[in-house]
Order: C-alpha cells, then structure tokens, then sequence
C-alpha cells in the first residue's frame, strides 16, 4: 500500500490532480463573481491567491514529479498556500459573523509593489466586494467555510502524500 502510495506520489497524475482542482475552484471563483454577480472582497482575492498557490504547487510537482528537489519544492508550496488559505478564510468567517465597524477589512488589496495584480490583472484580482457581506451558501454553510473545508482538505492530502513525496525513490 506504502508503494502503491509513493509511486503515485512521484508521478504526473497526482500533481495534475491538485492542479486541476486548484483550477476547478480559481474557475468556480470567476463563475460566481461573473456567472452569478457576486462581488469579491479583498479577502476573497487574497483566498484566490491561496488557490492561485496550488495550481502553481500542481504545476511544479507535474514539471518533474520523479525529481525530489521539485517535489520538495512543490510540497512546500503546496504547504504554504493551504495553511494560509484557512487562515485567511476563518479571518473572512470571523469577518462576516462578527461584523464591527472598527474591524473591517481594506477596499484595495495590499500586493507588493513590485507585484500590483490588481493593476495587472483587474478582472481577477480586483475586490469589489464587502467582507462583511455572505453573498452564497449552500447548505447553511458560508463560501468562507466552505474554503475552510476546502483548505483543510488539501491540508489532510498533504499530510497523507508527506512522507511519499520526500522518500527518495518510488
């Protein structure tokens, strides 16, 4: 089973199968945001970004998947991204339930100057949403906690491929 698991670990698919899901939920953002209106706030665009992370994870661990430095690499990338996405998306969630007019959160985002993606690429990464607004739920449960979930779960995965993915051969 251990084998089983680390040869898939060192091979294309399974770094496709992150990209691909990654892209699933970046093409599910831009639906809700064009397909159904519904504004982004700033922190729906950094929670985008997070997303944006691990199709970029995919991408690197599908280059050379037999390569342990890039697998390293695209675990620790992988890592980052999840770990900041459920960050970000229980702040979003405290946001939208325990709204304060003293706590909000901004109307630009705060990319690096070197790095304005708003300017660049406004169509995606510019808010134009509220924090405090829950435009979605499916299920009683909130986008914001749905992305916990979601988060969470590429967490769990990363946990379960950890030791396969650094062991030196499949």
């Amino acid at each position: 089973m251990f084998s089983k698991l680390t040869r898939f670990a060192h091979g294309r698919l399974a770094w496709g199968l992150l990209a691909l899901t990654a892209l699933g939920l970046e093409l599910s953002a831009l639906y809700f945001q064009y397909g159904m209106k519904l504004d982004p706030c700033v922190m729906c665009i950094y929670i985008r970004l997070a997303v944006l992370g691990l199709l970029l994870a995919g991408i690197i661990g599908m280059t050379a998947p037999t390569l342990r430095p890039v697998r390293m690499l695209a675990s620790l990338l992988w890592g980052a991204s999840a770990a900041w996405g459920v960050k970000l998306s229980m702040e979003l969630v405290d946001i939208q339930t325990n709204p304060s007019p003293f706590a909000t959160c901004s109307f630009l985002p705060e990319f690096p100057g070197w790095m304005p993606l708003h300017d660049w690429l406004p169509s995606v990464f510019m808010p134009t949403g509220m924090c405090t607004d829950i435009p979605w739920e499916f299920a009683d449960v909130t986008m914001a906690q749905w992305m916990i979930v979601a988060f969470t779960t590429f967490l769990a995965a990363l946990a379960l491929f950890l030791v396969p993915v650094l062991k030196k051969q499949a």
